[in-house]
């Protein structure tokens, strides 16, 4: 099964100012944009209103708009045996010192929260019971990308399953297939915090260039073959190969990404 991808416009970041992370700088210096490693935030401790309440165990994404829709939580020797889903419109700002990720939610009530089935898809009857228990917007039929922090809005919906949503986890090692072939791995990928859109893709091309990393735009995916584990973009080999390297210990700046849209010749999103 093929899963589409369209360009998800990013909102005005302005968060989270620390050299550890992947920054880019906005060019009225004033504010500062920021990127995070999604192997980086696993392992990130999950703080209640009231205390520690687990850790990051992994992303659910939606394939259709690249949007990190749930992080799953175990909540550990709090609550043995348990994970939770949790919604970036309870996150506040990461502590990336003290690795941890606050929250707006009591332990009550993730005490009393729906609790997370080991299998996937979620059901949209489960979203629609976390939307209910914590007064989350629904954001499935909305065209606004965006996420909506305030909004109490409910809807009708069907009580189906939502085969939209996808483990970041899951596509950590898919193969990248370009037009010749394959091109390496997925190795990272790049969420923005603040949107909590899909930015980037880490590709590994060890097993093709040895040593080099490289990043493209997750927008640049063409699709994804679930079934195959391959993610499908539409570049040459050629353009992987002179493509800039990608360091993790250097900041992803404006600069770097002018860089990288120009070498591939793509429009940019800001």
């Amino acid at each position: 099964m093929e899963s589409k991808h369209t360009h998800v416009p990013p909102n005005d970041l302005t968060r989270f100012g620390t050299p550890s992370a992947f920054r880019l700088q906005v060019e009225s210096g004033k504010e500062t944009q920021m990127f995070r490693s999604t192997n980086e935030l696993n392992g990130y401790h999950v703080l209640a209103t009231d205390g520690e309440c687990g850790t990051v165990k992994d992303f659910l994404f939606d394939d259709e708009s690249n949007i990190v829709r749930y992080l799953i939580v175990d909540t550990g020797n709090w609550l043995p045996g348990r994970k939770v889903l949790v919604s970036p419109v309870a996150i506040d700002q990461p502590n990336l010192d003290t690795r941890e990720l606050p929250t707006v939610l009591s332990r009550e009530n993730i005490e009393t929260s729906p609790s997370l089935e080991d299998s996937l898809p979620v059901s949209r009857q489960k979203e629609v019971a976390l939307s209910s228990h914590f007064n989350w917007p629904m954001y499935w039929g909305h065209s606004d990308s965006s996420l909506d922090h305030h909004s109490s809005q409910t809807q009708v919906v069907e009580l189906d399953g939502n085969p939209h949503l996808r483990s970041v986890k899951e596509v950590i090692g898919y193969h990248i297939q370009c037009m010749e072939g394959t091109l390496g791995h997925i190795d990272d990928l790049i969420v923005d915090t603040e949107s909590w859109s899909m930015r980037y893709l880490v590709i590994d091309t060890q097993n093709w260039l040895p040593g080099k990393k490289v990043i493209i735009a997750f927008d640049w995916i063409t699709h994804f073959t679930w079934e195959d584990k391959k993610a499908h973009v539409d570049l040459t080999e050629e353009q992987v190969r002179d493509a800039p390297v990608y360091d993790p210990r250097l900041p992803v700046n404006r600069a770097y990404e002018v860089q990288l849209y120009d070498f591939y010749g793509r429009p940019t999103y800001w």
